[in-house]
């Protein structure tokens, strides 16, 4: 900006701030400083800190490449079993057409000649931890059904991860060999859910299949192709190539071993690599057999050799021309993202989303329902979408029964929601992760405080007085009934530390039976004033005793936050 830097320092002073020279400023600060000098200031995110040049290929330059498919569905529903029978079909067809198991993704070759990249993914979590990061690596859904069975819980959640993720969605009604199978039930269950398929007058391909049998297994990969060439897909295969990281290893005798999948350009043996922080030349290619090949072109799952790290996956790659260019950005965005992991809030909380509406920033509101029973869920989730304005809306993008889980936490980070718990509690592993990627989860046990707490966000008026704090979670590991005075629990603390003081809700298979407060908590049998992480103890629960072996006691305080003045 050519302004002297004794001059930011002062007015850097005259805003109370006391800093150095060569100290790094917070983005507000930046800003005001930035606009007091009469300059605009735009921010940018890690991954584009060290511009790449975008390259934009022309029309005359796009070639066909093949679809890029990731099977979903309910465990037992047949995912396994029709991926088997496509790649037995598909080794008779020939030996053009790979198979992929180890390396997460693989290749058929049709009788035609033309061919489809299967994401051998683990469920939707991969699928939703790669778009979490930005990753687009999915041209079409294929959702497995068993026409035995019915719409599970977490065929409703793929469903509800490929629809925020906008991708095209087929359903394959499995098992119709069987006696009891009835596609028609299914299909219905669909249409319940807003999804009626095209033999139902809808818009969603479905085909009824028997993956044992083989029986329309066929008539769906025309489908696949039929949905993907109504997509046109086309990549340029003659330039540096770029796609996304599917997964990462290390292996004893080999080092990192990536599986990426190519969507643009050619990558060749010998290239340039940055993916993420790391970067290195390509040493070897290794098809889905452990086969090496000099070059992978567009929709070309392949595992490449020789990147200095492990990089995350859904963490996109790019062909540099030198190496020096791609070990400067990757260390460049090494510091830049210790930096940003230090300083930056990285997803929306119900107060970010009040600031925000406040400044006329807003227009959307992504949220996750989960509750204790469905009733409730559907109440409340009907209540929320009610609060939907011209200007703002409210998109319940998943509701569900039971406790809060890591996929629900990892869908939420993909789609930038906040999670809504009625009656229930996020499972230890799940509350770890809401904390290290800075996901809003909030708690009823009131459905009006919930409906009230959004409306004042909505508002942008939300500013919370008192906030509680989750400060341990104990494990009931035996109980014990003493008359005159009732049930004794044995627990073990599993983190955090239980004071005397604390409040504490009982826990079932993640849903709250009761909140209430301690009537004693002893070591051995002495009375204690707390007990910490790792140590066993003795609990009563103040008229309560219906204390089961394998519950979880939360204890919590309720914390008085200070409403702070900000310029």
């Amino acid at each position: 900006m050519d302004v002297p830097v004794n001059e930011i320092v002062t007015t850097c002073m005259s805003l109370g701030m006391m800093v150095s020279m060569n100290q790094r400023l917070d983005a507000e600060t930046i800003q005001m400083l930035v606009e007091d000098a009469g300059f605009t200031v735009e921010f940018v995110g890690v991954d584009v800190q060290e511009s790449i040049e975008e390259i934009v290929d022309t029309n005359s330059q796009l070639e066909a490449r093949a679809p890029i498919i990731t099977i979903m569905g309910h465990v037992d529903h047949g995912k396994t079993s029709l991926m088997d029978y496509i790649r037995k079909t598909n080794v008779i067809a020939g030996e053009s057409g790979g198979i992929t198991q180890h390396i997460g993704a693989y290749e058929v070759t049709l009788e035609d000649g033309k061919k489809i990249a299967f994401l051998d993914t683990p469920g939707h979590e991969a699928f939703t931890a790669m778009r979490a990061r930005g990753a687009k690596v999915t041209d079409i859904v294929v959702v497995v059904v068993a026409a035995d069975d019915k719409v599970m819980p977490q065929t409703k959640e793929a469903i509800s991860h490929a629809q925020a993720a906008g991708v095209p969605i087929i359903f394959a009604i499995n098992k119709i060999d069987r006696e009891i199978a009835d596609p028609e039930k299914i299909k219905g269950e669909l249409a319940e859910m807003n999804l009626l398929v095209e033999d139902w007058g809808g818009k969603y391909q479905s085909q009824d299949i028997s993956a044992k049998t083989g029986k329309g297994v066929k008539e769906i990969l025309d489908k696949i192709v039929l949905e993907a060439e109504m997509l046109e897909l086309k990549a340029n295969p003659n330039r540096n190539a770029q796609g996304t990281i599917i997964e990462a290893s290390l292996d004893k005798g080999k080092g990192y071993l990536s599986t990426i999948l190519v969507q643009k350009g050619t990558l060749n043996v010998g290239d340039y690599v940055l993916a993420g922080s790391y970067s290195g030349k390509v040493k070897a290619l290794l098809d889905e057999r452990g086969a090496t090949r000099d070059s992978a072109g567009p929709s070309t799952p392949v595992v490449l050799l020789g990147l200095d790290g492990a990089p995350t996956a859904g963490d996109e790659f790019h062909v540099m021309d030198s190496e020096q260019e791609a070990k400067k950005i990757a260390s460049r965005r090494n510091q830049l993202q210790r930096e940003q992991s230090v300083r930056t809030q990285k997803h929306l909380t119900l107060d970010e989303i009040g600031r925000r509406i406040a400044l006329g920033d807003f227009q959307e509101i992504n949220v996750i329902v989960k509750g204790d029973v469905d009733g409730s869920i559907e109440a409340l989730s009907d209540s929320l979408e009610q609060l939907s304005t011209d200007a703002i809306k409210v998109n319940i993008i998943q509701k569900a029964v039971g406790q809060i889980s890591e996929s629900d936490i990892m869908l939420a980070t993909a789609s930038n929601a906040i999670i809504i718990g009625f009656q229930v509690r996020p499972s230890l592993k799940a509350r770890k992760l809401a904390e290290s990627e800075q996901i809003d989860i909030r708690l009823y046990s009131v459905i009006y405080k919930a409906i009230e707490e959004l409306q004042l966000a909505m508002e942008g008026m939300l500013s919370p007085d008192i906030e509680e704090k989750i400060v341990c979670n104990i494990e009931v590991r035996e109980v014990f009934k003493i008359s005159k005075i009732g049930t004794i629990a044995g627990a073990m603390v599993l983190d955090g530390i239980i004071t005397r003081n604390s409040n504490v809700r009982l826990i079932r298979d993640g849903v709250v039976i009761y909140t209430g407060a301690l009537s004693s908590l002893k070591r051995f049998k002495e009375d204690v004033n707390e007990v910490k992480k790792g140590f066993e103890c003795g609990i009563s629960i103040e008229n309560y005793n219906d204390i089961k072996v394998g519950d979880i006691i939360e204890g919590f305080e309720e914390v008085e936050i200070k409403k702070t003045l900000k310029n």
